[in-house]
């Protein structure tokens, strides 16, 4: 691979604003690549994916570079060098690179990558943690949760079937292949920008992993039923329930930010889902006027995020042990107020992108003890790990209120 100056140098701005600016990532990469008109797919993508790279690898990157944080610009070519050199990439006769020790590069290399959280490119005490609550299994998902995470599609099935997008995307040069395991999904063959495409405008897809797929599944709705999302955002969940019910009965999409919902409503518009009505959570009357009225209710609760670090992976670097510990009283108290919005006889799940069980299986199970989970009665649950599916980690439950 050739190296070139200009994107070379878009890469190191990008990731001195990510790492001194506290700016999220896929923010920075988006704000780049509108710097120049000329930049093709291919420049684009090499940004895009080198950033995400470096972004993921910050913690064992710098401790070959033997740099720490925070990063001065001048520190920045010598991130960029270790990345190049891993990937057997020929460092330019460039002024910044010179003198790199590409030998001393690979030997460190070796010899960090033997502590695992040095080389996993984790926090410690992150790996304390995933140590804790996975056991021996965390080595092997920390591992699977490290990689680029694959582009997935849900067919939008109000408007076309599978195997009739794949041949709409293959008409404009976009290959995918079919996830028997999944029957609304399509990964790409190789990452291509999909929002581009006409198939887009039309809103014949949304991007959406296959683990996040299962969950509208789970809950097992019908056409005519009034199902409620809870925790809607911008509503990737939400159109799956609402084509699972061809656009019959009613989907109502809650949230507490306005702009999630806002969203939401666009994203909707150009799917078709017309059965969708969205209401904002500022104050407690609104999920009060929906006690008992569910036919089924989703709560995709706000969590840790540690299932998707594929996807995000300057979340590693921007937890905190007390915002993992405060989302967790904060998952404990949506399951117990609003589950009360479930009709006898009617269904719920619970589900985080998580793969700890202290946000999983342990809330379900302290959910079921309380006075509010007294009248559920647990159905089934999925776990989801990275380093078994391929795709993002997650976690849902099944829960069915007594007909009584």
């Amino acid at each position: 691979m050739r190296l070139h100056r200009n994107l070379v140098l878009a890469v190191m701005d990008a990731l001195y604003h990510i790492f001194n600016d506290d700016v999220y990532a896929d923010k920075q990469i988006a704000q780049t690549l509108k710097r120049d008109k000329r930049w093709g797919s291919h420049d684009r993508g090499f940004i895009a994916e080198t950033t995400y790279d470096i972004v993921r690898w910050k913690r064992l990157y710098a401790e070959i570079a033997e740099i720490s944080e925070p990063f001065k610009r001048d520190e920045l070519p010598r991130l960029f060098a270790v990345w190049a050199t891993l990937k057997g990439i020929s460092l330019p006769d460039w002024g910044v690179f010179e003198g790199t020790p590409t030998r001393r590069i690979k030997g460190r290399f070796d010899e960090l990558k033997k502590t695992r959280a040095i080389g996993q490119s984790i926090p410690d005490w992150l790996d304390e943690l995933g140590q804790k609550e996975l056991g021996a299994m965390w080595d092997v998902e920390i591992a699977a949760l490290n990689q680029q995470a694959p582009v997935v599609l849900r067919a939008n099935t109000l408007k076309t079937t599978p195997a009739k997008l794949r041949q709409r995307l293959l008409d404009e040069q976009i290959v995918t292949k079919l996830l028997k395991e999944y029957p609304d999904a399509l990964e790409l063959e190789e990452r291509k920008n999909v929002f581009a495409t006409s198939v887009f405008k039309e809103g014949l897809f949304e991007v959406q992993d296959a683990s996040s797929q299962e969950v509208a599944r789970m809950l097992d709705v019908q056409p005519g039923m009034r199902v409620v999302d809870a925790c809607a955002g911008a509503g990737g969940k939400t159109l799956h329930l609402a084509a699972l019910m061809e656009n019959k009965g009613n989907v109502v999409a809650m949230d507490i930010y306005q702009n999630k919902l806002n969203e939401l409503k666009r994203r909707a518009r150009r799917a078709g889902a017309h059965n969708i009505e969205t209401r904002l959570i500022d104050s407690t009357k609104t999920v009060k006027k929906l006690h008992s009225k569910a036919d089924r209710l989703l709560i995709d609760a706000p969590c840790s995020g540690l299932g998707v670090l594929k996807r995000n992976p300057d979340a590693k670097w921007k937890l905190q042990p007390e915002f993992i510990e405060n989302i967790k009283k904060t998952q404990a108290q949506l399951l117990r107020d609003y589950a009360k919005m479930v009709k006898p006889g009617g269904k719920m799940v619970y589900a985080t992108c998580s793969v700890l069980s202290s946000e999983n299986e342990q809330q379900v199970s302290a959910f079921l003890d309380s006075q509010e989970g007294a009248g559920f009665v647990f159905d089934k649950e999925k776990k989801i790990y990275a380093h078994q599916s391929g795709y993002d980690g997650f976690y849902m439950a099944l829960l069915e209120r007594a007909n009584t």
